[in-house]
């Protein structure tokens, strides 16, 4: 796998394509957008006193990249040595890691609204799954990477301590929209904005959700700029994502001149064409909420 092949979609078609591996039986995705390459396992050299998770580090072309084994984050054990077991090189949150697994099976092409939320009955803050995919009388579960990485470094992650540092700020009469899947991040984003002022934000767990909300104030004869200044959207959500968000929010006649920013651990600067094909008016990564705050500050102030 090349590292253009997570371009191959056009913007904002709610499709994704899914890399599908297996571990311990089960089968699992993940997006190729966050795949550079799918490589043969070479050795790995331990390190001492890591996380559990981390299985040591190789070096791939001059890099030290860390390898993470899908076994321990999934609550299989260690990984044991087979013929088809590979290395998914990714990037993603400004970071390279390598995930071990026991097979790379195929790529499937899927639209966000064929992914289906986890239910509440089996799913918890450590289950690491975001979507549901059904494939005849097969399911492939979509799992939460940037979760994983959180998991193992907490300093990757959103932190209000970095909205402190921009000083004492005033509170916003300021409505936000955010779309985001996560729970965690929506806890996390729903402290840091009203950390920096911004507390009358509406939270919603995915695209489709967020556009309903918005459609919903348009019926008001009032402009829909009175009821809600700005959107924040994360890309990877089930249903709807962010790029499909933002194109529908770009070609309405009431909501398009809503300023909207994209805040996704997976814009790069190869990506961040998709963005703007839709019309962001703003993409930020994963975590850099400091950026945010200023682009919110920027757009709507």
């Amino acid at each position: 796998m090349t590292e253009h092949n997570g371009i191959l979609l056009e913007s904002g078609t709610n499709e994704l394509e899914i890399v599908e591996f297996e571990v311990n039986g089960s089968k699992y995705g993940i997006n190729v957008i966050k795949v550079k390459e799918i490589i043969q396992p070479v050795p790995v050299i331990p390190i001492p006193h890591s996380h559990h998770y981390i299985k040591g580090i190789i070096q791939l072309r001059g890099e030290v990249l860390p390898v993470i084994d899908m076994r321990q984050v999934l609550g299989s054990g260690s990984a044991e040595s087979a013929s088809q077991e590979k290395y998914i090189v990714s990037e993603f949150n400004q970071q390279k890691v390598v995930f071990h697994v026991d097979n790379v099976s195929m790529i499937h092409r899927v639209s966000w609204d064929q992914i289906e939320k986890p239910s509440d009955m089996y799913q918890s803050h450590h289950t690491k799954v975001i979507g549901v995919i059904k494939r005849n009388e097969d399911m492939l579960l979509l799992l939460d990477f940037e979760s994983i990485i959180l998991e193992i470094n907490p300093e990757t992650g959103i932190n209000v301590g970095m909205v402190k540092k921009l000083g004492v700020r005033e509170r916003s009469e300021k409505k936000l929209v955010v779309a985001e899947d996560s729970p965690l991040l929506r806890q996390l984003l729903s402290d840091t904005l009203t950390e920096a002022g911004y507390d009358q934000a509406e939270f919603f767990e995915n695209g489709q959700d967020a556009l309903r909300y918005l459609e919903s104030l348009t019926a008001d004869q009032s402009p829909v700029e009175e009821h809600v200044q700005l959107i924040i959207t994360d890309i990877e959500m089930p249903q709807m994502d962010g790029h499909h968000l933002t194109k529908r929010i770009k070609e309405h006649t009431k909501l398009s001149k809503l300023p909207v920013i994209i805040f996704s651990s997976l814009i790069t600067d190869d990506l961040k064409h998709k963005g703007s094909r839709v019309g962001a008016d703003d993409q930020i990564s994963k975590p850099e909420i400091n950026q945010l705050i200023h682009s919110i500050d920027r757009l709507i102030l």
